[in-house]
């Protein structure tokens, strides 16, 4: 039995994201994993969510930093979505060098938010179901 690929999305490092260590700055890091987040929603079809005036929204963000990444280096992001009870969900991206390297993991809680109520709703899987998002892009088992 083989495990499915999370999905993923490359990002080539550019020397204005760098810190005063020649290393990606702390904060490039949650941009990248947002940027694989978003990617990741919109492949999956998130559109159909915001026609009902609901969208993902971020709660809080943790990161563990493995390696350091330079400038020029290549890099890709893995995110991956884990459901459970409540009206919060979690998220883990995962940033890895070209060759395979680990450099970063970020945890991340988050809702699914009534756009005019600014209330998160009840039960975000059941809500992406409805709306007929590909959860499976989103690596949710």
């Amino acid at each position: 039995m083989t495990q499915r690929e999370p999905f993923r999305v490359e990002i080539k490092v550019r020397h204005y994201e760098l810190d005063t260590l020649g290393h990606l700055n702390h904060a490039v890091y949650h941009s990248y994993g947002e940027v694989a987040r978003i990617e990741a929603m919109d492949r999956a079809g998130s559109a159909k969510l915001r026609e009902e005036n609901v969208s993902p929204v971020l709660l809080e963000s943790h990161i563990v930093f493995r390696r350091e990444i330079r400038a020029g280096e290549t890099v890709y992001v893995a995110c991956e979505a884990k459901f459970g009870s409540g009206k919060t969900f979690q998220m883990t991206n995962n940033i890895y060098k070209a060759d395979g390297t680990l450099s970063a993991e970020i945890s991340s809680t988050l809702g699914l938010m009534d756009l005019e109520l600014r209330k998160l709703v009840e039960d975000p899987r059941g809500r992406f179901e409805r709306a007929g998002v590909d959860l499976s892009v989103l690596g949710a088992e």
